[in-house]
């Protein structure tokens, strides 16, 4: 049970088919219509998604009888102006699959082409998940909240995996690890409300943007002072706005900033800290603070059996040539979290970087490129994790 040549040649012509026709959080329909004309051509049934996420499609293979593990590929692109001058770039301006989701709905695709040969045989039901709107849209909460593990859309999930590729590592290398993988992504924004005044009579107002510097400064400490050094956090301010000539201080300013963080007591930690500093700060100021805080993707936390069991499989699997053990969590955040809030499963990731290369541009970069001979390493994975139920 491996992709042919002739199939991963296909599979190659599909990833490129889709880089151009890249579609941002649930207005991937075009990417929908090319995902469920391919699983059509090759007698697959498939489900398209809830009223809340229809550029989703959801297929099943094998005997429904037998427990049912999932396979994930996220399919959304980013607002992104390419840059690759590529044959095969997107041909929709500031639109782009600059973090890999045309390889990993490809490598789907792909592994679903091999499953439909080898469905008699399988030891497991398969559900594949096409998923839009993983790029800060929460498709992954929204299709489990429509009934995608319960039962309600297909059989009930017993198990679930995903894949993401990764630009640090070699095309054949795969990696990952139990427990947190990702993190948490929640945003805060805040408005300090101050009293403006001239600039040349600073004592006359409350000045906004001196309490705000001051609380962004305050927030490293957050992270430095109030975080167990061998935990994990991140509190980084991307946006600073406030006033409109250099001799008036105004009556606001705002910020807003990333939280990250890998554990759900750290999490509710952080945030209590972050609301107690930021209104402290203000008040200190003679200011008073508006704080929305807005909670993101849980983190990603891999079932400690299942990362295992990729790990295993990864040390023998067609087209993977090491398997390093993930050595710390990643900041960065994955709403295939939601899946395993649920079920238990593990998300891994696999090298793209090219033979004869030592780097690969960075995700979410004007210039990234998914690695089309990547394509089999994922597939194989897949296969294998899949093979190693009937074991």
């Amino acid at each position: 049970m491996a992709p042919t040549p002739a199939e991963i040649q296909h599979a190659t012509a599909l990833r490129r088919a889709l880089h151009r026709i890249p579609e941002i959080a649930y207005e991937e329909h075009d990417t929908a219509a090319l995902i469920r004309s391919e699983l059509t051509r090759l007698g697959i049934d498939f489900t398209p998604g809830p009223a809340d996420a229809p550029t989703a499609t959801i297929a099943t293979l094998g005997d429904t009888s037998k427990p049912c593990v999932a396979l994930r590929a996220d399919i959304d692109a980013l607002p992104i102006l390419e840059q690759t001058g590529l044959p095969h770039a997107s041909t929709r301006p500031g639109r782009m699959h600059a973090c890999g989701h045309d390889g990993h709905t490809a490598n789907l695709l792909l592994t679903a082409a091999v499953l439909k040969r080898a469905a008699a045989s399988l030891p497991v039901c398969v559900k594949l998940i096409f998923q839009p709107a993983e790029e800060g849209g929460g498709g992954a909460e929204v299709l489990v909240q429509a009934g995608v593990l319960d039962g309600r859309i297909g059989p009930k999930v017993s198990a679930v995996f995903g894949l993401h590729c990764w630009p640090g590592m070699p095309i054949g290398m795969v990696s990952t690890k139990p427990g947190p993988l990702m993190a948490s992504t929640d945003t805060l924004r805040v408005t300090i409300r101050g009293r403006g005044c001239h600039g040349a009579f600073p004592h006359l107002g409350a000045d906004p943007i001196l309490a705000a510097a001051e609380t962004i400064i305050s927030l490293q400490a957050l992270v430095s002072r109030e975080t167990d050094p061998t935990d994990s956090a991140v509190v980084t301010v991307g946006i600073f706005q406030a006033g409109t000539a250099t001799n008036i201080i105004p009556d606001t300013a705002h910020f807003a900033a990333t939280v990250r963080t890998l554990t759900d007591a750290t999490r509710q930690r952080t945030k209590l800290a972050l609301i107690r500093r930021v209104n402290g700060i203000a008040a200190a100021h003679d200011c008073t603070a508006e704080i929305d805080y807005e909670t993101g993707y849980p983190a990603t936390t891999n079932d400690a059996a299942h990362a295992d069991r990729v790990a295993t499989v990864a040390r023998s699997a067609p087209s993977v040539s090491s398997f390093v053990p993930t050595s710390a969590p990643v900041m960065g955040g994955e709403d295939f979290s939601y899946y395993l809030e649920k079920v238990p499963g593990a998300f891994f990731m696999i090298g793209v970087i090219p033979p004869g290369k030592s780097s690969h541009p960075p995700l979410h970069n004007d210039r990234f490129d998914f690695t089309d001979a990547a394509l089999p390493t994922g597939t194989n994975m897949f296969l294998s994790i899949l093979r190693s139920f009937g074991k």
